[in-house]
Protein backbone atom coordinates (compact mmCIF):
# COMPACT_ATOMS: atom_id res chain seq x y z
CA UNK A 1 0.00 0.00 0.00
CA UNK A 2 1.30 3.44 -0.93
CA UNK A 3 2.07 5.72 2.00
CA UNK A 4 0.13 8.59 0.42
CA UNK A 5 -2.84 6.49 -0.66
CA UNK A 6 -4.87 7.89 2.25
CA UNK A 7 -4.78 11.33 0.58
CA UNK A 8 -5.60 10.02 -2.92
CA UNK A 9 -2.14 9.26 -4.36
CA UNK A 10 -1.74 5.77 -5.83
CA UNK A 11 1.49 3.79 -5.69
CA UNK A 12 2.71 4.71 -9.19
CA UNK A 13 1.97 8.41 -8.76
CA UNK A 14 3.74 8.38 -5.41
CA UNK A 15 6.83 6.96 -7.13
CA UNK A 16 6.77 9.80 -9.66
CA UNK A 17 6.20 12.32 -6.88
CA UNK A 18 9.21 11.05 -4.95
CA UNK A 19 11.28 11.33 -8.13
CA UNK A 20 10.19 14.98 -8.55
CA UNK A 21 11.13 15.65 -4.93
CA UNK A 22 14.65 14.33 -5.49
CA UNK A 23 15.71 17.06 -7.91
CA UNK A 24 14.78 20.61 -9.00
CA UNK A 25 12.81 21.14 -12.23
CA UNK A 26 12.81 17.55 -13.45
CA UNK A 27 12.21 16.71 -17.10
CA UNK A 28 9.37 14.33 -17.92
CA UNK A 29 11.73 12.03 -19.82
CA UNK A 30 14.04 11.74 -16.82
CA UNK A 31 11.13 11.13 -14.48
CA UNK A 32 9.75 8.42 -16.79
CA UNK A 33 13.14 6.70 -16.78
CA UNK A 34 13.30 6.90 -12.99
CA UNK A 35 9.78 5.45 -12.67
CA UNK A 36 10.47 2.72 -15.25
CA UNK A 37 7.47 3.77 -17.31
CA UNK A 38 6.60 5.49 -20.55
CA UNK A 39 6.58 9.26 -20.99
CA UNK A 40 2.82 9.32 -21.60
CA UNK A 41 1.99 7.43 -18.41
CA UNK A 42 4.41 9.57 -16.40
CA UNK A 43 2.88 12.73 -17.87
CA UNK A 44 -0.60 11.62 -16.78
CA UNK A 45 0.71 10.97 -13.26
CA UNK A 46 2.19 14.47 -13.15
CA UNK A 47 -1.17 15.97 -14.16
CA UNK A 48 -2.90 14.07 -11.36
CA UNK A 49 -0.26 15.23 -8.88
CA UNK A 50 -0.69 18.80 -10.10
CA UNK A 51 -4.45 18.49 -9.59
CA UNK A 52 -3.75 17.58 -5.97
CA UNK A 53 -1.47 20.59 -5.59
CA UNK A 54 1.69 18.52 -5.05
CA UNK A 55 3.65 19.54 -8.19
CA UNK A 56 3.59 22.35 -10.75
CA UNK A 57 4.82 22.83 -14.31
CA UNK A 58 7.73 25.27 -14.56
CA UNK A 59 8.45 25.08 -18.29
CA UNK A 60 7.99 22.94 -21.34
CA UNK A 61 8.24 19.34 -20.12
CA UNK A 62 9.71 20.36 -16.79
CA UNK A 63 8.17 19.99 -13.30
CA UNK A 64 9.01 20.82 -9.71
CA UNK A 65 7.50 19.87 -6.35
CA UNK A 66 5.47 22.23 -4.18
CA UNK A 67 6.71 22.33 -0.57
CA UNK A 68 5.54 18.97 0.84
CA UNK A 69 4.82 20.47 4.27
CA UNK A 70 2.30 22.98 2.95
CA UNK A 71 0.95 20.93 0.03
CA UNK A 72 0.40 17.70 1.96
CA UNK A 73 -0.99 19.55 4.98
CA UNK A 74 -3.56 21.29 2.78
CA UNK A 75 -4.39 18.01 1.05
CA UNK A 76 -4.76 16.23 4.37
CA UNK A 77 -7.06 18.97 5.71
CA UNK A 78 -9.19 18.73 2.58
CA UNK A 79 -9.42 14.95 2.87
CA UNK A 80 -10.34 15.24 6.54
CA UNK A 81 -13.11 17.72 5.74
CA UNK A 82 -14.41 15.47 2.96
CA UNK A 83 -14.30 12.49 5.32
CA UNK A 84 -16.28 14.36 7.98
CA UNK A 85 -18.89 15.36 5.41
CA UNK A 86 -19.06 11.81 4.10
CA UNK A 87 -19.32 10.44 7.65
CA UNK A 88 -22.28 12.73 8.35
CA UNK A 89 -23.98 11.61 5.14
CA UNK A 90 -23.31 7.95 5.92
CA UNK A 91 -24.59 8.39 9.48
CA UNK A 92 -27.80 9.92 8.16
CA UNK A 93 -28.13 7.13 5.61
CA UNK A 94 -27.54 4.52 8.31
CA UNK A 95 -30.38 6.01 10.35
CA UNK A 96 -32.68 5.76 7.32
CA UNK A 97 -31.55 2.20 6.66
CA UNK A 98 -32.12 1.28 10.29
CA UNK A 99 -35.64 2.69 10.18
CA UNK A 100 -36.28 0.76 6.96
CA UNK A 101 -34.93 -2.41 8.55
CA UNK A 102 -37.05 -1.95 11.67
CA UNK A 103 -40.14 -1.33 9.56
CA UNK A 104 -39.42 -4.51 7.61
CA UNK A 105 -38.95 -6.48 10.80
CA UNK A 106 -42.19 -5.21 12.29
CA UNK A 107 -44.19 -5.94 9.15
CA UNK A 108 -42.95 -9.54 9.07
CA UNK A 109 -42.44 -10.09 12.81
CA UNK A 110 -44.30 -7.76 15.21
CA UNK A 111 -42.48 -9.40 18.14
CA UNK A 112 -39.33 -7.54 17.01
CA UNK A 113 -40.61 -4.28 18.47
CA UNK A 114 -39.79 -5.56 21.96
CA UNK A 115 -36.98 -7.52 23.57
CA UNK A 116 -37.91 -9.45 26.69
CA UNK A 117 -34.81 -10.12 28.80
CA UNK A 118 -34.80 -12.36 31.85
CA UNK A 119 -31.19 -13.49 32.24
CA UNK A 120 -29.46 -11.26 34.81
CA UNK A 121 -26.19 -11.11 32.86
CA UNK A 122 -27.97 -10.30 29.60
CA UNK A 123 -30.04 -7.62 31.34
CA UNK A 124 -26.91 -5.96 32.74
CA UNK A 125 -25.18 -6.03 29.35
CA UNK A 126 -28.13 -4.65 27.36
CA UNK A 127 -28.92 -1.98 29.98
CA UNK A 128 -25.28 -0.88 29.86
CA UNK A 129 -25.39 -0.76 26.04
CA UNK A 130 -28.53 1.38 26.03
CA UNK A 131 -27.20 3.70 28.74
CA UNK A 132 -23.97 4.21 26.78
CA UNK A 133 -25.96 5.12 23.66
CA UNK A 134 -27.58 8.23 25.21
CA UNK A 135 -27.11 11.32 23.02
CA UNK A 136 -30.11 13.65 23.49
CA UNK A 137 -32.64 12.51 26.12
CA UNK A 138 -32.69 10.47 29.32
CA UNK A 139 -36.11 10.41 30.95
CA UNK A 140 -36.78 8.27 34.02
CA UNK A 141 -39.79 7.16 36.04
CA UNK A 142 -38.09 6.04 39.23
CA UNK A 143 -39.34 3.64 41.88
CA UNK A 144 -38.01 0.54 43.69
CA UNK A 145 -36.89 -2.19 43.44
CA UNK A 146 -33.37 -1.40 42.27
CA UNK A 147 -30.73 -3.69 40.78
CA UNK A 148 -28.18 -2.26 43.23
CA UNK A 149 -28.35 -1.05 46.82
CA UNK A 150 -29.03 2.66 46.39
CA UNK A 151 -27.61 3.43 49.83
CA UNK A 152 -24.13 2.22 48.91
CA UNK A 153 -21.54 5.04 48.39
CA UNK A 154 -20.36 3.61 45.05
CA UNK A 155 -23.93 3.73 43.69
CA UNK A 156 -24.24 7.43 44.57
CA UNK A 157 -20.81 8.20 43.11
CA UNK A 158 -21.51 6.36 39.84
CA UNK A 159 -24.94 7.98 39.47
CA UNK A 160 -23.52 11.44 40.13
CA UNK A 161 -20.56 11.00 37.76
CA UNK A 162 -22.78 9.61 34.99
CA UNK A 163 -25.30 12.44 35.36
CA UNK A 164 -22.58 15.11 35.32
CA UNK A 165 -21.00 13.64 32.16
CA UNK A 166 -24.34 13.50 30.32
CA UNK A 167 -25.28 17.04 31.36
CA UNK A 168 -21.93 18.32 30.09
CA UNK A 169 -22.84 16.79 26.72
CA UNK A 170 -26.14 18.67 26.71
CA UNK A 171 -28.41 15.67 27.36
CA UNK A 172 -31.95 16.51 28.53
CA UNK A 173 -32.17 14.58 31.82
CA UNK A 174 -35.51 14.39 33.61
CA UNK A 175 -36.52 12.24 36.54
CA UNK A 176 -39.92 11.69 38.09
CA UNK A 177 -39.59 10.17 41.57
CA UNK A 178 -42.32 8.76 43.83
CA UNK A 179 -42.50 8.47 47.62
CA UNK A 180 -40.99 4.97 47.52
CA UNK A 181 -38.00 6.35 45.58
CA UNK A 182 -36.89 8.62 48.39
CA UNK A 183 -37.67 6.37 51.37
CA UNK A 184 -34.24 4.63 51.52
CA UNK A 185 -31.97 6.59 53.91
CA UNK A 186 -29.88 9.15 52.05
CA UNK A 187 -31.75 8.66 48.77
CA UNK A 188 -33.40 12.08 48.89
CA UNK A 189 -30.02 13.72 49.44
CA UNK A 190 -28.67 11.97 46.33
CA UNK A 191 -31.65 13.05 44.24
CA UNK A 192 -31.32 16.65 45.44
CA UNK A 193 -27.62 16.55 44.52
CA UNK A 194 -28.54 15.36 41.01
CA UNK A 195 -31.07 18.20 40.76
CA UNK A 196 -28.40 20.68 41.87
CA UNK A 197 -26.13 19.38 39.07
CA UNK A 198 -28.82 20.18 36.52
CA UNK A 199 -31.10 17.15 36.35
CA UNK A 200 -34.74 18.23 36.12
CA UNK A 201 -36.19 16.34 39.08
CA UNK A 202 -39.83 16.13 40.12
CA UNK A 203 -41.77 14.30 42.83
CA UNK A 204 -45.08 12.47 42.50
CA UNK A 205 -46.94 10.65 45.25
CA UNK A 206 -47.24 7.39 43.31
CA UNK A 207 -45.92 5.74 40.13
CA UNK A 208 -47.39 2.44 38.87
CA UNK A 209 -44.14 1.29 37.26
CA UNK A 210 -40.62 2.44 36.51
CA UNK A 211 -39.14 3.11 33.10
CA UNK A 212 -36.19 4.69 31.38
CA UNK A 213 -36.56 6.37 27.96
CA UNK A 214 -33.39 7.00 25.96
CA UNK A 215 -33.36 9.54 23.12
CA UNK A 216 -37.11 8.89 22.66
CA UNK A 217 -35.98 5.88 20.60
CA UNK A 218 -35.95 3.05 23.13
CA UNK A 219 -37.56 2.45 26.51
CA UNK A 220 -36.55 0.03 29.27
CA UNK A 221 -39.41 -1.17 31.45
CA UNK A 222 -38.96 -3.77 34.24
CA UNK A 223 -41.64 -6.46 34.18
CA UNK A 224 -40.80 -8.15 37.47
CA UNK A 225 -38.56 -7.53 40.46
CA UNK A 226 -36.56 -9.51 42.94
CA UNK A 227 -34.30 -12.45 42.13
CA UNK A 228 -36.16 -13.25 38.89
CA UNK A 229 -36.15 -9.76 37.45
CA UNK A 230 -36.98 -9.36 33.77
CA UNK A 231 -37.23 -6.25 31.62
CA UNK A 232 -38.61 -5.34 28.24
CA UNK A 233 -36.83 -3.09 25.73
CA UNK A 234 -39.35 -1.24 23.56
CA UNK A 235 -38.13 -0.04 20.17
CA UNK A 236 -39.72 2.62 17.88
CA UNK A 237 -43.40 1.75 17.66
CA UNK A 238 -46.82 2.86 18.78
CA UNK A 239 -46.05 1.31 22.16
CA UNK A 240 -42.94 3.49 22.56
CA UNK A 241 -44.94 6.57 21.53
CA UNK A 242 -47.44 5.73 24.26
CA UNK A 243 -44.70 5.40 26.89
CA UNK A 244 -43.26 8.78 25.88
CA UNK A 245 -46.67 10.43 26.18
CA UNK A 246 -47.24 8.71 29.53
CA UNK A 247 -43.95 10.05 30.86
CA UNK A 248 -44.85 13.56 29.72
CA UNK A 249 -48.23 13.26 31.49
CA UNK A 250 -46.60 12.20 34.78
CA UNK A 251 -44.02 14.96 34.33
CA UNK A 252 -46.75 17.60 34.10
CA UNK A 253 -48.47 16.29 37.25
CA UNK A 254 -45.30 16.05 39.34
CA UNK A 255 -43.91 18.81 41.57
CA UNK A 256 -40.37 20.20 41.02
CA UNK A 257 -37.94 19.18 43.75
CA UNK A 258 -36.04 22.45 43.45
CA UNK A 259 -37.44 25.89 42.60
CA UNK A 260 -35.72 29.18 41.99
CA UNK A 261 -35.14 31.12 45.17
CA UNK A 262 -37.14 34.32 45.61
CA UNK A 263 -35.36 37.63 45.05
CA UNK A 264 -35.70 38.71 48.69
CA UNK A 265 -33.20 36.36 50.31
CA UNK A 266 -34.25 37.46 53.82
CA UNK A 267 -37.80 36.19 53.23
CA UNK A 268 -36.86 33.21 51.10
CA UNK A 269 -36.86 29.62 52.39
CA UNK A 270 -33.71 27.94 53.61
CA UNK A 271 -32.56 24.75 51.94
CA UNK A 272 -33.82 22.73 54.91
CA UNK A 273 -37.22 24.43 54.73
CA UNK A 274 -37.47 23.62 51.03
CA UNK A 275 -36.75 19.94 51.73
CA UNK A 276 -39.26 19.87 54.61
CA UNK A 277 -41.96 21.49 52.49
CA UNK A 278 -41.48 18.94 49.72
CA UNK A 279 -41.56 16.03 52.14
CA UNK A 280 -44.71 17.36 53.81
CA UNK A 281 -46.29 18.05 50.43
CA UNK A 282 -45.49 14.47 49.38
CA UNK A 283 -47.23 13.12 52.48
CA UNK A 284 -44.21 12.06 54.56
CA UNK A 285 -44.80 11.52 58.26
CA UNK A 286 -42.34 12.68 60.93
CA UNK A 287 -40.66 9.28 61.20
CA UNK A 288 -39.96 9.16 57.46
CA UNK A 289 -38.78 12.79 57.51
CA UNK A 290 -36.41 11.93 60.35
CA UNK A 291 -34.87 9.10 58.31
CA UNK A 292 -34.31 11.41 55.36
CA UNK A 293 -32.75 14.16 57.45
CA UNK A 294 -30.72 11.75 59.58
CA UNK A 295 -32.17 13.09 62.83
CA UNK A 296 -34.39 11.78 65.62
CA UNK A 297 -38.16 11.77 65.26
CA UNK A 298 -38.37 14.37 68.04
CA UNK A 299 -36.00 16.69 66.16
CA UNK A 300 -37.92 16.20 62.92
CA UNK A 301 -41.20 17.01 64.69
CA UNK A 302 -39.66 20.15 66.18
CA UNK A 303 -38.39 21.31 62.77
CA UNK A 304 -41.76 20.69 61.15
CA UNK A 305 -43.43 22.71 63.91
CA UNK A 306 -40.96 25.56 63.37
CA UNK A 307 -41.67 25.51 59.64
CA UNK A 308 -45.42 25.62 60.19
CA UNK A 309 -44.95 28.56 62.57
CA UNK A 310 -42.86 30.46 60.00
CA UNK A 311 -45.63 29.85 57.45
CA UNK A 312 -48.30 30.90 59.98
CA UNK A 313 -50.06 27.57 59.41
CA UNK A 314 -52.03 25.55 61.95
CA UNK A 315 -52.18 22.33 59.90
CA UNK A 316 -49.83 20.56 57.51
CA UNK A 317 -52.32 21.03 54.69
CA UNK A 318 -52.42 24.75 55.38
CA UNK A 319 -48.61 24.81 55.46
CA UNK A 320 -48.61 23.30 51.97
CA UNK A 321 -51.05 25.93 50.74
CA UNK A 322 -49.01 28.78 52.25
CA UNK A 323 -45.79 27.36 50.78
CA UNK A 324 -47.40 27.17 47.33
CA UNK A 325 -48.61 30.76 47.66
CA UNK A 326 -45.02 31.82 48.29
CA UNK A 327 -43.76 29.84 45.31
CA UNK A 328 -41.83 27.30 47.39
CA UNK A 329 -43.47 24.31 45.70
Amino acid sequence: MAVLEAVGVNAFDEGVYRAVLSGPQCAVRDLAQSAGAGVARTGQALKRLAGLGLVRRVGRGRWEAVSPRSALSALLDRRRSEAETMFGEVESELADLHRLHRAGQLSSDPDALVEVLSDRETIARRVDEVNRSVTTHLWTLDKPPYLEAVGQPHFHEQETASTRELLERGVDIRGVYCLESIEPPGRLETILNLAALGEQSRLLRHLPFKARIVDRKVAMVPLTGGSKESIVLVHPSGLLDGLVELFEAYWERAEPLLVERVDDVAEGPSEEELVLVRLLHAGFKDQAIARQLGVSVRTATRRVAALMQSLDASTRFQAGVRARERGWV
